[in-house]
């Protein structure tokens, strides 16, 4: 069984809860809105990193980042996009089991005709009344399933944006 942590919508606050929340993984994905390299660099410490580039992530570094990336974990294909919007745009291959997405930093995991749709939220700036988040994918070759894991923010970094 591998672990694959998700992650999005850091904003360059990695948090220390996020990190330990990670900790272990296998892989991690984030899924946009990094907003600086430093926030990769940071977490290719714990496991290797695939990352897309967000809406905010404009400048010179961001530009090697891809739109979207396929990646494979024990025979499942995982399809990762910032924007769920744009899957018009960018269609993932008829056989992916799962879509990661950012963007709307609301955390989700939702099936819809045998693809697992998973956002892990905001692990940034707590934006609107939304949960501080991050999520987890389990794999192996029979399936996967994911979880949603929400951080304890101390009351001192509960403002909102």
């Amino acid at each position: 069984m591998l672990r694959i942590g998700l992650i999005s919508d850091t904003h360059d606050l990695l948090r220390p809860q996020a990190l330990a929340a990670l900790k272990g993984c296998d892989h991690l994905i984030h899924a946009g809105d990094i907003t600086t390299s430093a926030v990769l660099r940071e977490l290719e410490l714990i496991a290797p990193v695939t990352a897309v580039r967000g809406n905010n992530d404009r400048d010179a570094w961001a530009q090697a980042l891809p739109e979207t990336q396929l990646v494979e974990f024990a025979g499942q294909r995982i399809f990762v996009i910032h924007d769920l919007a744009q899957l018009q745009q960018y269609p993932p291959p008829a056989d992916v089991r799962v879509v990661v997405c950012g963007h709307s930093h609301k955390p989700s995991v939702t099936e819809l005709d045998g693809v697992l749709y998973v956002n892990p939220g905001s692990a940034g700036r707590r934006r609107f009344k939304l949960p501080v988040a991050v999520a987890e994918l389990l794999v192996d070759s029979e399936g996967v399933s994911a979880r949603i894991i929400e951080l304890e923010v101390p009351p001192a970094a509960r403002r909102t944006r």
